[in-house]
């Protein structure tokens, strides 16, 4: 059994199409559990975040496994084989383990660098935990994948090479209204996109933030971290009518603003063409996109944004704090895979030598049957003598198959294999020296996340 990674994310597929398979928390759990209950997948993890959804698992068959989570996947959101082909990025096994260890170090983010996929990440590890989803597989390496995200942001100066989703978008917005310290801003929302957006607002210097989400009292709390206001959800209209900058990430089903009733809020506050910058971080999209139709509206969504964040120059060279992660993740996924095949190999090992002691035993009992009166200190020698030209004849080989299996990343299996032919190894018994499953490890709170989704 190896692991699998299947797809859709910014890099692979449009906007839209990623709306199509957008998951919520209980969506993503049914979506999970059909998975795990397939034929060919034996564990699941599934990252479904603004701008990429990743089914992980531990698939008993490669082609078995990836059919199950196609067939999931264009159910999900109404696609056919032909249009999921051409979006669908695919990594398995020691390829599948690089991408979690990007993954988690942003290196495969819209933002390179952005740290809140790591968030996520936790996330759906806890959540897969709690659902029973997980076992000696995906549980450690998903839990490594998060150990070097950590080590990444701790040890390189990958969270400076590009600016969070938030701050692209004011970038964007300075280009229209020019200094953001005095404009009238409106949030819609109060997760963890939105507490970004927030913070960094009053980072910038932006005097008059204004918090409207459905349940007032997560917008009261997110509101009295920053000192910024809050709107009843009834007056967002009037809000967002009146409003220079807007930052929408509700998770909502179904858009928050539209066209007809933005228009008739510019017209009831008096600022019919007067300039507004929607910045739509949500998926699926908060605001319509005819809104930008309206005379003065300025509306960028995550795909303008993932355009913004792509460089002019396609031979650009990658910046060196992007090197140095680079380098870790390959320095780490190095490690865990030598791990990784040694533990496989290691019980094996453990059988054999088991074997070979009970040949030395069984040779003994048979010497004690014809030489009874045998002396205890010549017997002793004796069995010394037995178990030096086992150790030795055995050293060879398992020394030989460490050697072998160290040389090359897919075939060590083939080398335990090989063993339990050639010396007629019960595969039972060495599956009952395998080391045991590792143990849950509570994520750090440092690294834990809310999501991307508000509301």
């Amino acid at each position: 059994m190896s692991v699998l990674v299947v797809g859709l994310s910014h890099r692979s597929a449009p906007i839209d199409l990623l709306e199509r398979v957008s998951l919520d928390v209980r969506a993503g759990q049914r979506f999970a559990s059909r998975l795990h209950g397939g034929d060919h997948v034996h564990e699941v993890l599934v990252l479904s975040t603004c701008n990429r959804l990743e089914v992980v698992v531990e698939a008993g068959t490669f082609h078995g496994a990836l059919e199950e989570i196609g067939a999931a996947l264009g159910e999900l959101g109404g696609l056919t084989r032909e249009q999921l082909t051409d979006h669908l990025f695919v990594h398995y096994d020691d390829r599948a383990v690089a991408h979690l260890f990007e993954l988690a170090c942003g290196l495969d983010s819209m933002a390179v660098g952005e740290s809140q996929v790591l968030g996520q990440l936790r996330d759906a590890l806890a959540l897969a935990q709690r659902n029973g989803h997980l076992g000696p597989s995906l549980n450690p390496l998903v839990q490594q994948a998060l150990r070097v995200g950590k080590r990444a942001h701790a040890e390189t100066a990958i969270d400076e090479v590009s600016r969070s989703l938030v701050e692209l978008g004011l970038g964007q917005a300075r280009g229209v209204l020019g200094d953001l310290a005095g404009a009238r801003t409106v949030v819609v929302g109060a997760g963890a996109m939105s507490g970004l957006a927030v913070a960094t607002l009053v980072r910038e210097g932006v005097e008059d933030v204004v918090v409207v989400n459905r349940t007032p009292e997560r917008a009261r709390r997110l509101a009295a971290q920053h000192g910024a206001r809050t709107a009843p959800w009834s007056d967002l209209s009037g809000a967002v009518g009146s409003a220079d900058l807007v930052l929408t990430c509700t998770g909502a089903v179904g858009h928050v603003l539209d066209e007809a009733g933005l228009a008739q809020a510019r017209s009831a506050a008096g600022r019919s063409g007067a300039p507004v910058v929607l910045l739509d971080l949500a998926l699926p999209r908060d605001v319509a996109p005819e809104v930008a139709r309206l005379r003065g509206v300025h509306l960028w969504g995550l795909a303008e944004l993932q355009d913004a964040t792509r460089p002019d120059d396609a031979e650009a060279t990658e910046p060196a704090a992007v090197t140095a992660a680079r380098g870790l993740v390959a320095g780490e996924v190095a490690g865990y895979l030598t791990e990784r095949h040694a533990a496989r190999l290691g019980p094996t090992l453990a059988a054999l030598r088991t074997s070979a002691g009970r040949v030395v035993d069984a040779e003994m009992a048979r010497l004690d049957q014809r030489l009874p009166h045998l002396p205890d200190d010549e017997r002793s020698e004796v069995r010394h003598t037995v178990q030096r030209v086992v150790d030795k004849l055995l050293h060879t080989p398992t020394t030989r198959v460490k050697q072998l299996h160290a040389g090359y990343d897919e075939v060590p299996a083939d080398y335990a294999h090989a063993l339990r032919e050639l010396f007629d190894l019960d595969s039972r018994e060495v599956a009952a020296l395998s080391t045991p499953p590792l143990g849950v490890v509570d994520p750090a709170p440092e690294a834990r996340s809310e999501g991307h989704h508000d509301d």
